[in-house]
């Protein structure tokens, strides 16, 4: 069983940080990895030009592990969730027997990177955005809604654009499911894991979607301006958002870019951001997915729930409504509030107690991580119900 990891990181004792779903701390390596790196750049002459692909295979090779698959090359090195959904919008324009009114399927309140995306594809070929809201009742809320997205894909759909995890208010959404009723219609699948990957079990295997998303500054305990997309086998043709150099084929042997090239290196290699060898970023993400992998992301999720279990229910008890189990996860829960329930007094309860949650549209997010111990919960515990 994992225990608290604390003493892995750089967290302040007096600060009771529960908000990994905003930015995960730096682990103490990750911090090292970092500073090496820039060191690393304080002397040029030992960047060769094997150390531009040096920086990049293990990244790759990590992240392929921890979402179960197969083959690294199916991994691009991107800077941001709109980066790769931008690279999905400029794709999406070339699906075969696309046509105007066909529509991009989302949810109620998804993250705004997953929404503007589509601005420009919608407008250039006429496509509609459908958001797909939740039930009006909080009975069952996460098992209609799952159902009711399901439901509403159909032969009219030219992709789906989902989180499995809510980013706001942290409903689960069956993946295996959508994922079988986009492949019978034919409409491309595309997840953003930012907010699970890393603390939730994600499995390409399984789910198969077209494209995964990812940043690395939450829950792959990576830096900033840093993240991994998986490309699956529609986008093994298609337009990146750059043309740059490093992304071709031959672009190893530097001698020889003079030549230009008109192919790009396989697979998902023609979608990495340029200077995607950044020798700071990629030893700092390397070395937190690393860590992920020895802790394994089902202990991680386990070690959130032993966290969060007892808890909810008190909270439950008290008039706070948490979705049901089945469709939530534990290392990001949305509560929402009883009537007697004063957000504003809750706030000024949490910031007197160093509590640090989110307050995300209509829920207060709670996101903890193995850095988090029982003291962290008890405490937050505590200025929740001060607030009643």
């Amino acid at each position: 069983m994992l225990t608290c990891q604390k003493s892995l990181f750089n967290l302040d004792e007096n600060i009771h940080y529960i908000s990994c779903a905003t930015m995960a701390p730096n682990l103490k390596s990750v911090e090292q990895a970092g500073i090496e790196g820039i060191m690393r750049k304080s002397k040029p002459h030992l960047i060769t030009q094997e150390t531009f692909f040096e920086t990049t295979e293990p990244v790759k090779k990590r992240f392929a592990q921890l979402i179960n698959c197969p083959d690294p090359e199916r991994i691009a090195l991107i800077p941001s969730t709109s980066y790769g959904m931008a690279t999905v919008a400029r794709n999406l324009g070339f699906k075969p027997n696309l046509r105007a009114g066909q529509e991009i399927l989302m949810v109620h309140e998804e993250f705004p990177s997953d929404v503007y995306a589509w601005e420009g594809v919608c407008m250039e070929k006429g496509l509609v955005i459908k958001t797909i809201l939740p039930p009006q009742t909080l009975e069952n809320r996460g098992k209609i809604w799952n159902e009711t997205l399901i439901n509403s894909i159909n032969a009219n759909t030219c992709m789906v654009v989902i989180s499995p995890i809510h980013w706001a208010d942290g409903t689960r959404f069956d993946l295996e499911a959508i994922g079988r009723q986009c492949r019978l219609y034919g409409a491309l699948f595309v997840i953003d894991g930012a907010q699970s990957v890393g603390a939730l079990s994600i499995d390409i295997q399984l789910f198969k979607p077209d494209a995964l998303i990812n940043v690395g500054y939450k829950w792959l305990l990576g830096p900033y301006s840093s993240g991994l997309a998986y490309f699956g086998e529609y986008f093994d043709t298609g337009s990146p958002i750059e043309r740059n150099w490093i992304n071709r084929v031959g672009s190893e042997e530097f001698r020889n870019l003079v030549n230009y090239q008109d192919h790009y290196r396989p697979k998902a290699d023609r979608y990495n951001v340029g200077e995607r060898s950044n020798f700071i970023l990629n030893p700092m993400m390397e070395t937190a997915i690393s860590q992920l992998l020895e802790w394994g992301v089902d202990n991680i999720q386990n070690y959130c729930k032993n966290l969060l279990e007892q808890p909810l229910k008190i909270l439950q008890e008290k008039g706070f409504w948490v979705e049901n189990e089945e469709y939530r996860a534990y290392h990001l829960v949305g509560l929402r509030l009883p009537a007697s329930a004063d957000v504003t007094k809750i706030q000024a309860e949490m910031k007197k107690r160093n509590v640090v949650i989110s307050y995300r549209g209509e829920s207060i997010r709670i996101s903890p991580n193995v850095y988090n111990n029982q003291a962290d919960i008890d405490v937050m515990i505590e200025g929740l119900l001060a607030g009643l």
